[in-house]
């Protein structure tokens, strides 16, 4: 048995159509041979097979067995591939995959051998030194067997050096099982450092039978292979140092520049925090920047002359004011405003809601891909601050929602919920379609099915407005203008909402009379709030639509809304005639005295 250490050993066979089954027979035995001389084990010698021609075969990596029986019984069942000769392939696979940590090998660290014997019996169809070259810079020792036809030029391009004592050409498959009894002289000898002068200057590795000289840390192997030279550290690049690096014997250390510190990695940075220091002075914030600091004022104030103070330019975009529509900033304070025909709450900061009438309302979104996920959760939001809006009911308003992309799905019918939070739940459980932007597929949807009263549209007797809203961030990708014209036709009073690159001349085509109030755009979907807002007025019905309580106006009630209603329109009627009437007054006196003037310049 060998009396060196452990090793990892991979065993990479030709099986390419040149070798013939008899012949792959003899490297069967060679290979049993080998392993048959080895101290096999989960902490001894572990063992790996690869066979290649024009692809890469894996019979069994490092990690599967860990007995002889085991690996002789997987090697009998090898089936030759019998196709080409890729052996540059074969030690690409070898090095990325075959002798990594995952597939069974031992770390680097603990300094295990990690041995590739190559068996072929041909030239190789691809390149072989330079991936050659990488496995053994990786660490991995290569044994070249050939036989019969091998190459003799690839065999040395492949082995590691000295190639006196890794190159082998054997003459016939007849011979490899008497080269596999010479063969394990050479995998399994003596410490070589310790029978032969070695001539290393500073440290001997023994490998089975030979042996390579490295130097100390700080130093690199000369190219007589046995002599050291002090390196640069700082040289090679790979000192790590985030700044800069400073060489001394043998070593090197990092330091930093002016403005930061060393971390206790040694060698990255950190920047000064001159702000904690706890002597900066600044009002609001302080930033720490190289060699010193400054100060800066929250959103909303403006930093003062002395650098350090901050005051406030605009409270509305200072402080959380909670308006609901507009914030409107004064000296020192701030109000709410609210939209023309709404008013103010008794909290300062909320708006009547839309509770006067009623109105079926459809809202038909985007959900194509260019929408994506962030902005469709975004797109949501949206949906629901306009639910906030509505007195949702089964007899007062109803909402539906359409999502289309490349095709159309109603997301929830007119008839489906009857209150604004089952709505928003649901509105919050779309899942985004993405694909296409079929518009005008859509509004047919919304014409053909929506509105109808199977979905719960209420008859048109009923006199309860229909309002189609349509969100859309793109160019369609068919014809709008037809089902546009007949949604309007059909008495659905059109919204059309644009955000980024949606086209203005479709988001037109879509909107009722007048237009200006019926389409709205925004840059971004971060930015689309306020479009809410723009909505809140137009989509609110005038008092009296929908489904009322039809009363007989002899009714007492009846009689004295009546009278109130009467009187409050008299004394708006007054108010203007009394306003026209002091106007024309003014106006009569301005021309007078312009008369008198005149007539003077005469």
């Amino acid at each position: 048995k060998c009396r060196t250490g452990p090793l990892d050993i991979v065993f990479v066979i030709d099986s390419s159509r040149s070798v013939r089954p008899f012949e792959f027979e003899t490297m069967r035995r060679f290979m049993m041979d080998i392993i048959g001389s080895l101290d096999v084990g989960p902490n001894a010698t572990r063992v790996g097979v690869i066979q290649y021609s024009s692809q890469v075969q894996n019979i069994f990596s490092l990690k599967t067995f860990f007995t002889r029986a085991d690996m002789e019984k997987a090697i009998n069942n090898i089936v030759p591939l019998a196709q080409g000769t890729m052996t540059g392939l074969a030690i690409q696979y070898a090095m990325n995959v075959a002798f990594t940590t995952q597939e069974g090998a031992r770390p680097l660290h603990k300094k295990i051998p990690r041995i590739a014997i190559i068996v072929t019996d041909g030239r190789p169809q691809d390149r072989v030194t330079e991936v050659a070259t990488q496995a053994r810079n990786a660490g991995i020792e290569i044994y070249a067997v050939g036989i019969q036809r091998a190459d003799m030029n690839s065999l040395r391009a492949m082995a590691s050096p000295p190639l006196e004592e890794h190159v082998f050409l054997v003459e016939s498959f007849e011979l490899i099982e008497q080269f596999g009894k010479q063969f394990q002289d050479k995998l399994c000898g003596v410490d070589t450092c310790m029978e032969q002068e070695h001539g290393c200057q500073h440290s001997c590795i023994s490998t089975p039978g030979s042996f390579y000289c490295e130097c100390n840390p700080g130093y690199r192997l000369n190219v007589d292979g046995k002599t050291c030279s002090l390196i640069d550290a700082c040289a090679d690049g790979r000192h790590g140092c985030q700044h800069q690096c400073v060489s001394t014997r043998g070593s090197y250390s990092c330091h930093c520049r002016a403005g930061y510190y060393l971390n206790q990695d040694k060698r990255s940075c950190s920047m000064i925090d001159y702000c904690s220091f706890g002597n900066h002075s600044c009002q609001h914030e302080c930033v720490s920047i190289p060699n010193g600091h400054y100060c800066r004022c929250r959103s909303g104030f403006t930093l003062q002359p002395d650098s350090r103070s901050c005051r406030a330019t605009d409270l509305c975009n200072g402080v959380d004011h909670g308006c609901e529509f507009k914030c409107v900033s004064m000296e020192g304070s701030y109000r709410c405003m609210c939209p023309e025909g709404q008013q103010l709450q008794a909290d300062g900061k909320a708006c009547s809601k839309c509770g006067a009438g009623h109105v079926d309302l459809v809202m038909v979104i985007d959900g194509s891909k260019s929408v994506r996920p962030q902005n469709f959760e975004l797109v949501k939001q949206f949906v629901n601050r306009i639910v906030d809006l509505l007195e949702v009911s089964p007899h007062g308003t109803r909402v539906g929602l359409v999502q289309y992309s490349s095709r159309v799905r109603t997301e929830f019918p007119l008839n489906k919920y009857h209150s604004a939070d089952e709505i928003k739940k649901a509105v919050m459980e779309v899942e985004y379609m993405e694909k296409g932007t079929m518009t005008g597929l859509a509004l047919k949807h919304m014409v053909e099915h929506s509105f109808s009263e199977l979905e719960g549209a209420r008859p048109l007797s009923h006199n309860v407005p229909r309002i189609g809203l349509v969100f859309t961030d793109g160019r369609s990708q068919d014809d709008i203008s037809e089902w546009a014209r007949r949604a309007k036709e059909s008495g659905i009073v059109m919204f059309a909402v644009g955000v980024g690159k949606a086209v203005e001349e479709e988001l037109r085509a879509i909107a009722s009379e007048p237009v200006e109030q019926h389409f709205s755009y925004s840059a971004d979907f971060t930015t689309m709030t306020h479009l809410v807002e723009n909505f809140k007025l137009n989509i609110c019905p005038e008092e009296g639509k929908g489904e009322t309580e039809i009363r007989s106006p002899c009714e007492c009630e009846a009689l004295v809304q009546f009278q109130t209603n009467t009187v409050a329109i008299l004394q708006s009627l007054t108010e203007k005639n009394i306003l026209w009437a002091h106007s024309l007054a003014q106006m009569t006196s301005r021309l007078e005295d312009l008369e008198k003037q005149i007539a003077h310049k005469k």
